[in-house]
Parts: structure tokens; sequence; C-alpha cells
């Protein structure tokens, strides 16, 4: 009977964490907000009294044009349910999406990838490199702010990132 208390409070939480999916405010094509979220990994925890569901082993998340990878995926709500941080890590984690029907495909790579999902910011740390169009940035960390199209790189040293990788930045003229 306790058991399957436990697993029902469980299938609760991740049935919480999917919908809170859901509704990601995104800077991406309209439909992919409300498209189904699919998530592979080889390993699930959920803790629901601290509101987080961690995915380990080969992870791929995908929800309409975005696709999140990495070898461990934490997924962090707020007292509403509301996902407040995506978390993202592995040698080289990865997360890609479509902006927009004529925009170019966004993607990026990092050892850890955090998206912020309430201020719509991701951070690229550790061998970061983000890839919008043709244009090019990478560094210890790079920090893409969605809805602003802001991009900030460093060579971590100032705390942001690994030590030692300079910020290289290749921008491809409009045709």
């Amino acid at each position: 009977m306790m058991r399957r208390d436990l697993n029902r409070r469980a299938l609760g939480l991740l049935l919480t964490t999917l919908l809170s999916l859901a509704s990601l405010p995104t800077l991406a094509l309209e439909g992919d907000a409300n498209a189904p979220i699919e998530i592979v990994a080889d390993r699930l925890e959920l803790d629901d009294q601290a509101g987080t569901a961690v995915y380990t082993g080969d992870v791929d998340m995908r929800q309409g044009s975005m696709q999140l990878t990495g070898q461990k995926v934490t997924i962090s709500r707020t007292d509403e349910g509301e996902v407040s941080r995506i978390e993202a890590t592995g040698n080289r984690a990865y997360i890609e999406q479509q902006p927009s029907p004529e925009a170019s495909l966004a993607k990026g790579w990092g050892r850890t990838i955090i998206y912020h999902v309430q201020d719509r910011w991701v951070e690229l740390i550790g061998q970061a490199e983000l890839h919008r169009g043709q244009d090019t940035f990478t560094g210890a960390r790079v920090d893409y702010y969605l809805d602003r199209r802001v991009v900030e790189a460093n060579s971590g040293a100032d705390g942001g990132g690994e030590q030692g990788q300079r910020v290289r930045m290749t921008l491809t003229p409009q045709q």
C-alpha cells in the first residue's frame, strides 16, 4: 500500500513537471510551447519536496524545435509548480532551438548549460560555444539573453568559467 502511494506521488510529480514544461515560454516557433515533451534517459529520480526531476544517462529532451542533451539534466520547479530552471551537464551538453520560421537555428554547447526559464536566459559554461546562423561565439562562458538577443562572452578571468579560454567571435556579413 505504501509503495503504491509513493508510485502515485512520483507519477503525479512527473506529470506536473511535464505539464509545466509544456507551458515553457520560449523564443521559438509558435507551436513549440504546445508541443509534446519527450525525454529519453537511462534513469529518472523525482524529488517532490525539492521540486526536482533528475534524468541521467544520455539524456535527450525535445519539445517542438528545441532539443537539449547531456549526461545529466535537472529540472527545477517553483513552489507553484512552474519550471524555473533546466540544467544540463556532461562532457559537451547541447541545446538547439529554432527562434522563428525565418531565423537560423541557434545551437549551443558547454560542459554545463543552464536555462533560466522565467528570465529567458541561457548560460553556456566551460568550453562554451554558441552558433546563431553563421555567427559563432566561443569562450569559457557565453550567456544568451533570448528576448533581447544579446550575447555576452568571457574568458573566465573574472570567475565566470574556466580560465585561459579567450573569447572568439566570427561574424558573417549579411548577403
